[in-house]
């Protein structure tokens, strides 16, 4: 499912909302689940999942065409992990 697809859902579900309306819910929500991994906080929605950001520390890493090293920084990567409810539910529990 990609955005567009989701607006449309939710919009469906709830006719008495405009669709530029949830378009604007949407994107509130995304974006504040974006704003606070950037601050390097942890979003946690109960029976979904959680949202965190994890540190991959600088390392040496090798060129693949090249075979050359190459020094690659550090970066905080974007890292999901699923709730227990949305498990069971993908494994027919």
């Amino acid at each position: 499912m990609i955005r567009s697809e989701l607006v449309q859902k939710i919009a469906d579900e709830n006719p008495h909302l405009y669709q530029r309306d949830v378009e604007r819910i949407v994107s509130t929500i995304f974006d504040s689940i974006t704003q606070a991994m950037a601050d390097g906080n942890r979003v946690e929605l109960r029976g979904f999942g959680a949202f965190s950001v994890k540190k991959r520390d600088a390392r040496t890493g090798r060129n693949p065409r090249t075979g050359e090293s190459v020094a690659v920084e550090e970066k905080h990567v974007p890292f999901f992990k699923t709730g227990k409810l949305l498990r069971d539910r993908l494994n027919g529990g």
